[in-house]
């Protein structure tokens, strides 16, 4: 059946001397493989990492792999190739987004949390808080959103995801300041977080927020990204 599928490139694997394995996410369909043959239509951009993309392809249910006619750029970016920070930002982005992204049917939220990152990563004036925020907001739609915090609960704990008052028997807890700012975090309406919080304090937040995902999902493994990204923000 001929598809046209709205969505973004996770990654792209050169196969063979013409065509390209194109990993991509999409709104119809989540997680999709695409065969891309050399000199299909569509600019080179549209297989370079979240790029927002329209395919046109021929999906059969019963393959993995489905042969795209043509792959384009639905909205290029601006600032993303010529930021050194937004692209390191981006590169964690995408190698996060490749982990997690398995489900092969569609998500709305989903792939409304990953367009508004991808958006935000392009545009916004600062990306600080941005990997927080990606991690936060993709608990949601993945299964395990960290509940809010009552009164009292000054604790994260990172197996249970949710706040207590106090330690735990375990050492995967988080403790204040960290606890502190992660529950200002999660009440965050836009790309940005708290002031006043010094880089090491991100730093050390967002080493916890990956080790919350990897007690989460399964096989999902350390990402290289990290080191490039607490170089790159301070």
């Amino acid at each position: 059946m001929l598809v046209t599928a709205e969505g973004f490139t996770l990654l792209a694997i050169a196969h063979g001397d013409r065509s390209t394995i194109l990993k991509a996410w999409t709104r119809h369909g989540g997680a999709r493989s695409y065969v891309v043959r050399i000199g299909a239509k569509g600019p080179h951009s549209a297989l370079q990492p979240l790029a927002r993309i329209e395919i046109i392809a021929d999906e059969r249910p019963d393959r993995e792999l489905h042969a795209a006619r043509s792959v384009r750029v639905r909205q290029p970016f601006l600032r993303i190739p010529y930021d050194p920070v937004r692209g390191a930002v981006a590169l964690f982005a995408q190698e996060l987004l490749v982990r997690v992204l398995r489900g092969e049917s569609a998500d709305e939220e989903l792939h409304a949390v990953v367009e508004e990152a991808i958006e935000a990563i392009d545009s916004a004036p600062d990306l600080r808080w941005l990997p927080h925020l990606l991690l936060l907001r993709l608990c949601g739609p993945l299964g395990f959103r960290p509940e809010v915090p009552e009164p009292g609960n000054d604790h994260f704990d990172l197996h249970e995801g949710r706040f207590v008052t106090g330690g735990a028997r375990h050492g995967n807890l988080l403790a204040p300041p960290l606890s502190t700012t992660l529950s200002q975090l999660l009440n965050a309406q836009h790309w940005s977080g708290p002031a006043g919080i010094s880089a090491t304090q991100r730093g050390d937040l967002l080493d916890h927020l990956l080790l919350y995902y990897r007690l989460h999902i399964d096989g999902l493994g350390e990402m290289r990204s990290p080191a490039v990204l607490h170089a790159a923000l301070g």
